[in-house]
């Protein structure tokens, strides 16, 4: 599957209609020469360059619409500092060092989110009040109990919570417990790319949008990018971070993982005594179903319902039902409320839910594969990539593997399907 997003305009979503402006990104109109040429304008992308640029290498970011078209400014807005895995999960998988090493990263992934915010004053409604993870039944009450408690053993102050005092949180009786993450917090996420493109531009990186990369070649020891408008951009290193939209630039890369569509609703804003019991202290929420449901609250009082649907793009109210419907079973003291937006986004979802880098060639690195945890993972990805590629004697603490295809990957859209059925039909026996 070829995914071609040149020229398209941003969805219709909540965060398209309150973002930030979008600072200029013109399309790329002569060739150049740079150090790094990325392909990408998200936040992996965009957080490499600010982080190159600060370190005084020439960076240039190409994107093939505006930046932020993609997953970076359509998520729920979530700044989770954690990947699928658990800590002890993490040492299990990858030893003491390098599991090591990646816990610590993800564990200042937040801080990385919230200290860029401050230090370049990106205008993007930051709010860090913690993240509620709620169990859906109480079979998942000891795993999340268990994965707070490993938390704390690293200083985190992980707090356990009980049905009484998650339904106080949430605002509804319908979970049987949780945990709260304080590291955790919210953005608007499209003005923060936007906020993220804007403080590389003043750093001295290019941005530019409405630029297809259409190949990728080494040529005397440097690449060589060609655009789709014909200037080429030649770099001594190319980063590759498309993550849920990568096309086929590299062999076999898009068939490293599954480009599943995450959709969201948001309701028009709500006032009275039962919104105002709804997430009271502004943290975000998620559950522990396989098909997870994500929510929180904007500054404006909406309340936002994300979660997983089917392969194909939406084309109507219909295909949101579930979220809507989801609203109602969790907050029936709303009543019938209004929605004034509805939209979705592709995450990358790989197949052991770990970020995935590769380096198949000298000078090219590739980083996707965030399923889900995308603002934190990925804009801390831009912060140690940009380390790594300038010489950094610490440690990078992403593990670097192989292009490994999913087998069969052209029957994505059946494995999709046949996951959200599954899923679906245990969560219901839960």
């Amino acid at each position: 599957m070829k995914i071609t997003t040149a020229g398209l305009p941003l969805p219709k979503s909540l965060w398209a209609a309150t973002a930030q402006p979008a600072p200029p990104t013109p399309a790329l109109q002569e060739s150049i020469t740079t150090d790094v040429a990325i392909v990408g304008g998200g936040f992996t992308g965009l957080s490499t360059a600010l982080h190159l640029a600060e370190a005084g290498v020439r960076a240039c970011v190409i994107e093939a619409s505006e930046p932020g078209w993609g997953a970076s400014g359509c998520n729920g807005g979530q700044v989770n500092p954690t990947l699928k895995h658990d800590p002890d999960d993490l040492r299990r998988l990858l030893g003491d060092e390098r599991g090591g090493s990646l816990i610590d990263a993800m564990n200042g992934s937040a801080d990385v989110v919230f200290g860029l915010i401050e230090r370049h004053g990106i205008d993007c409604q930051p709010v860090r009040r913690g993240w509620l993870q709620v169990a859906h039944s109480t079979k998942a009450i000891p795993g999340l109990h268990a994965r707070a408690e490993q938390w704390r053993r690293l200083n985190v102050r992980a707090e356990v919570l009980d049905r009484d005092e998650v339904a106080r949180r949430v605002g509804t009786n319908a979970f049987a417990g949780g945990w709260l993450d304080p590291r955790a917090g919210s953005v608007q996420p499209l003005s923060f790319t936007r906020g993220l493109a804007r403080a590389a531009l003043s750093c001295g990186a290019r941005v530019h949008g409405h630029t297809l990369a259409t190949s990728l070649q080494r040529e005397n020891g440097r690449w060589s990018l060609q655009t789709a408008g014909g200037p080429t951009i030649s770099a001594e290193r190319v980063l590759l971070a498309t993550n849920g939209y990568t096309g086929d630039l590299w062999p076999h890369l898009e068939q490293t993982m599954l480009a599943a569509n995450s959709f969201m609703v948001a309701t028009e804003p709500l006032s009275g005594a039962a919104a105002q019991a709804i997430l009271p202290g502004r943290e975000t929420g998620s559950n522990t179903q396989r098909l997870l449901l994500y929510f929180r609250r904007d500054g404006e009082g909406r309340l936002l319902m994300g979660g997983r649907g089917h392969f194909a793009e939406p084309n109507g109210p219909q295909d949101f039902q579930h979220l809507e419907r989801s609203v109602e079973l969790l907050f029936p003291q709303l009543g019938r409320v209004k929605y004034e937006y509805r939209w979705a986004g592709r995450v990358a979802i790989t197949r052991d839910f770990m970020p995935h880098v590769h380096e198949p060639a000298p000078g090219l690195i590739m980083a996707l594969g965030y399923n889900g945890r995308g603002i934190a993972t990925a804009t801390a990805m831009g912060k140690h990539l940009a380390a790594r590629m300038t010489g950094s004697a610490s440690p990078f603490p992403f593990p670097i593997t192989p292009i490994r295809p999913i087998p069969l990957h052209g029957l994505q859209r059946l494995y999709v399907a046949a996951g959200v059925t599954w899923f679906s039909m245990l969560d219901r026996i839960a």
